[in-house]
C-alpha cells in the first residue's frame, strides 16, 4: 500500500504514457459515453451502448497488431494491394467478472479465438488483490494476449493479472490491456510497473 501511494504521488500531473492508445473521440463515441454515463439511462440502453463501445474498442485494438502487405486479384481481375493481419496466435484473457462482458466483442472480431479467465478479488483485511481462479491455455506463452477488464481504476487487479501472465512466460510486449474506461492514476501505475504493456481504452477519466 505504501509503494502504491508513493507511485500515485509521483505520477500526479504526469502526461499520459505513449503505451496508452485511446479510441478517437468522434461525436459518435462521445454520444455513446454520454448515454452510458447518464444516471437516468435505462439498464437496456446501458447494456446496448456499452456493447457497441466494446466492439469498437476491440476493432481499434486490432490495428495495433502486426500486418503484412499482400496483393490479391479482385473479381474484376484488378490487382489490389492490401493488408492482412500477420499474427495467427491471439488469446483473450478476461479478468472476472467484469472482463467477461468483453468476451463476445472479441469473439465477434476474431473467429475461434481462445479465451482464458483470471479471478482476482481484494482481501478485505489487507486490501490487496489476491488470485482466486485461473484458467489459461497451456501454450499461452506462444500467444499475443488481449487482457480484458471493463474498467481500470487503481490498476491493482490488472497489475496482478499481468504478473500472472508473465509468470506463465508470456512476454510483456505481447500483452495488451483493453478496458472500456480507465482512470489516469491506474494508467500511470500500470505503465510505470510494466512499460512494455500496451493499454487500449475508449476514454480516460482524471
Amino acid at each position: 500500500l505504501k509503494l502504491r501511494s508513493k507511485l500515485l504521488r509521483n505520477q500526479q500531473n504526469q502526461p499520459l504514457p505513449e503505451t496508452l492508445k485511446i479510441l478517437p473521440p468522434t461525436p459518435q463515441i462521445k454520444g455513446m459515453h454520454t448515454i452510458i454515463r447518464d444516471k437516468d439511462t435505462t439498464r437496456d440502453e446501458f447494456i446496448f451502448y456499452s456493447k457497441r463501445l466494446m466492439r469498437l474498442l476491440i476493432e481499434f485494438a486490432m490495428s495495433f497488431f502486426p500486418f503484412k502487405t499482400i496483393e490479391v486479384d479482385t473479381p474484376q481481375n484488378v490487382k489490389y494491394c492490401g493488408k492482412l493481419m500477420n499474427c495467427d496466435q491471439i488469446c483473450g484473457v478476461s479478468i472476472l467478472r467484469a472482463g467477461e462482458t468483453m468476451e463476445q466483442a472479441l469473439c465477434d472480431v476474431l473467429k475461434s479465438v481462445r479465451i482464458g479467465k483470471i479471478l482476482i478479488q481484494t482481501n478485505q483485511l489487507t486490501q490487496e488483490p489476491e488470485l482466486y481462479y485461473l484458467r489459461l491455455p497451456d501454450d499461452i506463452r506462444d500467444y499475443k494476449v488481449i487482457l480484458m477488464d471493463a474498467t481500470v481504476a487503481s490498476g491493482a487487479a490488472s497489475m496482478m493479472a499481468i504478473r500472472v501472465l508473465l509468470d506463465h512466460d508470456v512476454l510483456e510486449e505481447n500483452i495488451m490491456l483493453c478496458s472500456l474506461l480507465m482512470a489516469a492514476s491506474g494508467v500511470q501505475t500500470i505503465a510505470y510497473a510494466f512499460p512494455k504493456v500496451l493499454m487500449v481504452t475508449t476514454e480516460v477519466d482524471p
